[in-house]
């Protein structure tokens, strides 16, 4: 018998028997109070994903998922999201670097606006984007004028939107990892003669790898499952602009059996994502 239950086995004897209204657990006790709630939070989150596969459309299920239009949105929802995830790790990278190792003035209010997408509607994120970099925005006219470059209702605008609100799950994952590596190595490649960039490329990267590739993975399932800043700043067009996520709620309109069909394939890129992440997120110490 353990310590704790040699202490629980007292405390019923000194109340006059086993301790009501508590159920046990792993040798501890859950109070009904929590219990109660907390099992109706689970059935909330779960009963939604139970509907989705009570009423998917098995029979059909193949013929709705090898249709023309369900490829080409699946087809542009893939180019996009890991075209984005690309982007944000060329620049989300050095900038979570910044964040972690540089010490500069207003520091703690960069890393506010980095973060700030997180909370941030996407519709009003593809309303800023338009007037950023709309053809009328404040670079767009620029680059419309200078270049010839048009970025609203273009794929290159959907890999923009999807970059805008998954870089900072990127930035945010990398940031933790390079406060948690030890700066000594790098301290240490620096006394041997390396540069700073050197030692970042050669040391500080492979050490902080296992984070870039999760806030990689968790950039690219926000890209791929993106849909206000979408569909605001790059539109709706089949084959051009339309994705998974604008593809569902078409064809919920229109074809709610379709719409179920596309909603389970991403129902299981969240899964396969959640299994890939689940020794970094889903493990307790």
């Amino acid at each position: 018998m353990t310590s704790t239950d040699t202490s629980d086995a007292a405390a019923d004897t000194l109340q006059g028997g086993p301790r009501r209204g508590r159920v046990r657990t792993g040798g501890r006790g859950v109070p009904l109070p929590l219990l109660l709630p907390a099992l109706i939070g689970l059935a909330f989150l779960l009963l939604p994903l139970i509907a989705l596969l009570l009423r998917a459309p098995w029979s059909t299920l193949p013929d709705q998922l090898t249709s023309a239009e369900v490829w080409q949105a699946l087809r542009l929802s893939l180019v996009c999201a890991t075209a984005a995830t690309a982007v944000s790790l060329v620049i989300g990278v050095p900038l979570a670097w910044l964040l972690a190792r540089a010490d500069f003035p207003g520091r703690g209010f960069v890393r506010a606006l980095v973060t700030l997408p997180l909370v941030l509607p996407p519709v009003v994120g593809g309303v800023a984007l338009l007037l950023a970099l709309g053809r009328n925005g404040v670079v767009g006219q620029w680059l419309d004028s200078w270049f010839g470059i048009t970025l609203p209702f273009t794929t290159t605008g959907v890999v923009v939107a999807e970059t805008f609100v998954a870089m900072p799950f990127l930035v945010i994952s990398v940031e933790g990892t390079l406060r948690a590596a030890d700066p000594r190595y790098e301290e240490a490649a620096a006394t041997l003669g390396a540069s700073r960039f050197t030692a970042f490329r050669r040391v500080t990267l492979p050490l902080i790898a296992p984070g870039v590739a999760a806030g990689a993975v968790l950039a690219w399932a926000r890209a791929l499952g993106e849909f206000g800043a979408t569909i605001t700043f790059a539109g709706n067009f089949p084959g051009r602009t339309q994705t998974m996520p604008l593809a569902v709620y078409l064809a919920l309109q229109n074809n709610p059996e379709a719409a179920i069909a596309l909603s389970l394939v991403l129902l299981a890129v969240s899964i396969a994502v959640l299994a890939g992440l689940r020794d970094r997120w889903m493990t307790t110490s």
